[in-house]
């Protein structure tokens, strides 16, 4: 298996106001498009919460409350305004957050009527269970499972945000097909059948396998700039993230 930095080359400094400076400016009434940028946020990175919460012994009902009931906090209680933008990535930020509510908040929230929270995201429990459930039988502590949770939704993310592309550019079947090739070794590539499928030759669909990998990469130092708060972090993050599944 590759290192992170051959899997991950660097491609350049830019870096530009992302998803968690927006976040961190949400502690800021007047702070135009923060509120939907945290929300946005919310909404892709439930799932390691929700995971968080099922390590910590709660059954699905209870761990959706919960889920639901903290991002109804931390959009309307302002526990942004606490956040230090030097101090942490929004990951941590989060999970800190998160233990804090869990700490002081349920006991009162778990007075509320089942199902009474204001839903802020979709929660699909059938989905989620089917990717935490397998989890739960290793007893892994719930920090853990919430770093693993949150590894695998970015690369989810990531993925999705890769097909809208080539399905907009009108390249859905050529996604389709080489999309296995991110996750093989080169030197299992299956290139000629590929090629024989899609009618090409088999250095053009090489080269546009190189090409979806490079976007690819792209894309996922580009998500995680949306939750780190300078060009400097990317790098250590993906480090961080990436070794996570070596363990």
């Amino acid at each position: 298996m590759p290192d992170s930095s051959e899997f991950f080359p660097k491609h350049g400094d830019r870096f530009v106001t992302t998803h968690w400076t927006a976040v961190i400016r949400a502690g800021q009434p007047d702070s135009a498009g923060s509120e939907q940028a945290l929300s946005e946020l919310c909404r892709s990175y439930w799932l390691p919460l929700y995971t968080f919460i099922r390590g910590q012994g709660q059954p699905p009902a209870a761990a959706e409350d919960l889920t639901q009931g903290f991002f109804a906090k931390l959009l309307e209680k302002n526990y942004v305004a606490a956040a230090d933008q030097a101090k942490g990535r929004f990951r941590t930020f989060l999970l800190t957050a998160l233990k804090r509510y869990l700490a002081n908040e349920w006991d009162r929230s778990h007075a509320a009527k089942r199902g009474g929270f204001r839903t802020i995201v979709e929660i699909d429990k059938a989905v989620a269970e089917s990717q935490v459930a397998p989890q739960l039988v290793h007893d892994a502590p719930p920090d853990q499972l919430f770093e693993r949770q949150w590894a695998v939704t970015l690369l989810e993310t990531v993925m999705k945000r890769l097909e809208k592309e080539y399905v907009e550019t009108g390249r859905t079947k050529l996604f389709h097909h080489l999309a296995c090739t991110l996750t093989q070794e080169e030197n299992a590539q299956p290139y000629a059948a590929i090629a024989r499928e899609l009618d090409l030759t088999e250095a053009a669909v090489k080269t546009a396998a190189r090409r979806l990998r490079l976007r690819y990469q792209e894309l996922l130092r580009d998500e995680i700039a949306r939750t780190v708060s300078s060009k400097h972090e990317v790098e250590e993050e993906l480090r961080y993230l990436f070794g996570l599944f070596r363990h």
